[in-house]
């Protein structure tokens, strides 16, 4: 161990360098500001290693053996403000190594054998001002996401980062390397709860800054109302509408008032509206019979500034009939042409004020559901078929073509949905496990993401709530499931 003395500011300050050396001396003055090891051979620097040092300012540790770093490896040095790790060994550190430096302004690590940073490894360096990473052989996977985002936010000068692989990341620098943020990000669905009664739809809207579902469930003739609750974190029942075979509820805000649509299979179909005085849906007005005997599906939209609803009529040579809002109620608009089991696209024509033929879809037979969905500037069709290949068609400005076919197996619903930028596909099946796919822009796709197993899945609803998002799964002989889209970060 070599030692010099400097003399300044009118007290003795030491400096002191050590070669060859085993471990961290112990036998040193503990008021010296600068200690140098080099050459050193032990293996680690462990826990509070020179914690016996409380004075020091800079902290040299060059050309040593030491393979790895401990947590709290510097903890004991509240005025440390230099620190060079140069030219070791090191392949390793832990997550919590520069613990308490919150007085540390430059770091070195230059010269290493690393190949990644732990996560947050320089959460608690609040003061620094210059950081030294090169001569490392870094690998620009998910594992250098969390620094590439860093690198974004901290005032310190850094070094460039180069990335020694993968291969096709070789000596491109880690902050041009925008794709990580994609590719190092996924998702997936997990179960949040499960509500026991089985259903056939399930149905949102929005009150008072309130989220509500409404789940149509035959078993039980009700139309389940649920809400959100904020400090359960949960979906609790509101209020429960009554009835004869429900197989739909469908909910309209129009201004300030809230209608369910409730479709019933025996004694009429019905509207109720929320009756703010008694905090509850109560009867507003019956659908009659002969217009829609036996209703399948109820979808309500809104055509330029004026609200409607279709039910579907699903018995043979059924009347389908559009249904427009007044300020009285829900009136007859138009009745729809017999389907007879057809597969028919309808469009509305702005002249006409109406919903006209477009024409047929071929090579369709049998299917039990179409739902539209659009990814960017595409417009798709998404046709479910019981058993066969269920269809996705994209519109070409002439017709729809089909572009891809998602093997059937006991299918009631291929639902459409999206969250933010991700596009999906749920397929249920009564026959195996439902799928959920995942389009992949690149193949302009979808391909299977997960599976998930639902008893008799009859239709698929996505509902948001205090920034999170659900799927909503019915089943027609089971649970309702309630699945959580969640943000899995790669990088972890």
């Amino acid at each position: 161990m070599n030692s010099q003395r400097t003399v300044g500011s009118g007290k003795a300050e030491e400096s002191i360098i050590c070669v060859g050396s085993s471990s961290v001396p112990r036998n040193i003055p503990n008021d010296i500001n600068s200690l140098s090891i080099i050459n050193g051979t032990f293996s680690e620097i462990k826990e509070a290693m020179f914690s016996h040092i409380p004075s020091l300012q800079l902290l040299l540790l060059n050309s040593n053996s030491f393979t790895t770093i401990k947590d709290d490896a510097f903890s004991g040095l509240p005025h440390l403000e230099y620190l060079f790790i140069e030219n070791n060994k090191m392949e390793t550190m832990a997550k919590h190594a520069f613990r308490g430096l919150r007085d540390l302004t430059h770091l070195s690590l230059a010269n290493n054998n690393m190949k990644a940073l732990p996560r947050d490894l320089f959460a608690d360096l609040d003061s620094l001002i210059e950081l030294d990473v090169r001569g490392n052989a870094f690998q620009c996977d998910c594992r250098a996401k969390w620094v590439m985002t860093w690198l974004k936010s901290t005032n310190a000068t850094v070094s460039d980062i180069v990335c020694a692989g993968p291969d096709d990341m070789k000596d491109k620098r880690l902050n041009d390397l925008q794709r990580l943020q994609s590719d190092c990000t996924s998702t997936d669905f997990t179960l949040h709860q499960s509500v026991g009664v089985q259903s056939l739809s399930v149905d949102t809207f929005s009150y008072k800054s309130d989220v509500f579902v409404a789940i149509a469930s035959p078993n039980t003739g009700s139309c389940m109302v649920m809400q959100w609750d904020h400090i359960e974190m949960n979906f609790r029942t509101y209020d429960n509408i009554t009835g004869q075979s429900i197989v739909g509820c469908k909910s309209v805000a129009i201004e300030s008032h809230v209608f369910v649509i409730v479709a019933q299979l025996f004694g009429g179909s019905r509207i109720y509206k929320f009756d703010e005085d008694q905090n509850r849906f109560s009867k507003f007005q019956d659908i009659e019979v002969a217009k829609v005997s036996k209703p399948n599906d109820i979808e309500a939209f809104q055509i330029a500034k004026e609200w409607f609803f279709i039910m579907a009529d699903s018995a043979k040579a059924g009347m389908s009939t559009l249904y427009k809002w007044s300020d009285q109620g829900f009136y007859s608009y138009q009745s729809l042409h017999e389907w007879f089991r057809d597969t028919d696209a309808e469009f509305w024509n702005k002249g006409a004020q109406k919903f006209l033929a477009q024409g047929e879809i071929p090579n369709v037979e049998d299917a039990v559901a179409v739902k539209a969905f659009r990814i960017k500037e595409d417009h798709y069709l998404a046709l479910t078929r019981f058993i066969g290949d269920s269809k996705v068609l994209k519109w070409t400005s002439k017709d729809f073509v089909e572009v891809q076919a998602l093997p059937s197996r006991g299918s009631m619903s291929l639902q459409p949905f999206s969250f933010k930028d991700r596009h999906y596909l749920a397929l249920g099946s009564d026959y195996t496990f439902s799928g959920i796919y995942l389009w992949n822009p690149e193949t302009k796709a979808f391909e299977l993401f997960k599976e998930v197993y639902i008893h008799a899945p009859r239709s698929f609803t996505v509902v948001s709530t205090d920034r999170r998002d659900f799927l909503f799964a019915s089943s027609f002989k089971g649970n309702t499931q309630i699945y959580e889209h969640v943000i899995v970060d790669l990088s972890l």
